[in-house]
């Protein structure tokens, strides 16, 4: 069985499934509200993943004739699936392409002028329940991974022509599994591996026991986020926030596993990668941006039985200073 024959069979099936926004009050409300509890209906957003468009439908819900926003996605089955969500709105504006490259991908009048930015990391129920798109570890599907169907890159190339050090510190680093080296091995002694069904057998002979499941999803995670090399372009993307907001605009940032969350809250911290805090002259603190809140906002228990996709969702927020660039 090739991966070219699993993606073929499960292309005929193909339906756009919805995904279920999470934190979509707590996170519209923070984007739109400035530090005087205002809400700024005429303002200029942008919605840096856009996905099925639920957090930008509602987003647009509370803007008036005057607002504007703009909605990125890497997909462009997710770009269609929301444009006929939300339908004709001379106020939405969908870009296609990489959250990475979003002061490029913004028209350049808006520079400087942004008055809040919202992410919403992580995969949308769409990619993880479209088996062809060999997120999930749940279905048989090809190892592909790939964010957007462009790219060249896909799991199949991770898995079965990296190093074997390559793949070990792969999955150590993004996805923190333990038993990295173990699994690593395996998968190099069964290549080549051409589906999401043997990558998960590949790691239940390794891990045994109740830990076995946890694995799997690290791994699936580790390579995920190295074939969409999700953090470097998370960290082009937050850098690109600060020229495009206006002071007092904010970002709004919901991650799902510990290495976005930490990324998000270093850059907060001061608006740098290395969270150092930069001073003046004289001492002053003297950054860019700053957090809004110190505390992590997380989902409310209904909206966790609701929605058990939310349980892992970490909310952060932070406000562009008026210091100048």
């Amino acid at each position: 069985m090739t991966m070219g024959w699993i993606a073929s069979e499960l292309m005929a099936k193909r339906v756009y499934r919805e995904h279920i926004p999470v934190l979509l009050r707590e996170s519209v409300e923070f984007l739109i509200q400035n530090r005087e509890g205002t809400l700024e209906q005429d303002g200029l957003y942008v919605d840096a993943t856009l996905g099925g468009g639920g957090h930008s439908l509602h987003i647009l819900s509370q803007l008036d004739s005057d607002g504007k926003l703009y909605s990125v996605d890497q997909d462009w089955e997710a770009i269609e699936a929301a444009r006929e969500r939300i339908g004709v709105d001379p106020r939405f504006v969908p870009l296609n392409g990489n959250f990475g490259y979003l002061d490029s991908l913004m028209p350049l009048e808006t520079h400087g002028k942004v008055n809040g930015i919202l992410f919403d990391l992580g995969v949308s129920t769409h990619q993880i329940r479209e088996a062809e798109r060999g997120f999930s570890f749940q279905d048989e599907g090809p190892l592909d991974m790939r964010m957007s169907e462009e790219s060249g890159y896909s799991a199949y190339d991770v898995v079965n022509t990296s190093e074997f050090a390559d793949l070990m510190r792969i999955l150590f680093e993004y996805g923190e599994e333990r038993y990295s080296r173990a699994i690593a091995k395996a998968i190099v002694e069964a290549r080549p591996v051409e589906s999401t069904g043997e990558l998960r057998r590949i790691v239940e002979s390794v891990v045994k026991g109740p830990k076995t499941i946890k694995s799997v999803a690290r791994v699936f995670q580790a390579i995920r986020i190295e074939v969409n090399q999700e953090l470097e372009r998370l960290k082009t993307a937050l850098d690109a926030c600060i020229p495009l907001l206006a002071p007092g605009g904010r970002i709004v940032a919901i991650s799902y596993h510990s290495l976005e969350d930490r990324t998000v809250k270093t850059f907060f911290k001061c608006g740098n990668h290395e969270g150092r805090i930069e001073k003046d002259f004289y001492g002053n603190k003297n950054c860019l941006i700053e957090p809004l809140l110190n505390q992590i906002i997380v989902p409310a228990d209904e909206e966790m039985k609701l929605n058990p996709a939310s349980r892992s969702a970490k909310m952060r927020v932070a406000i562009r200073t008026e210091k100048e660039i």
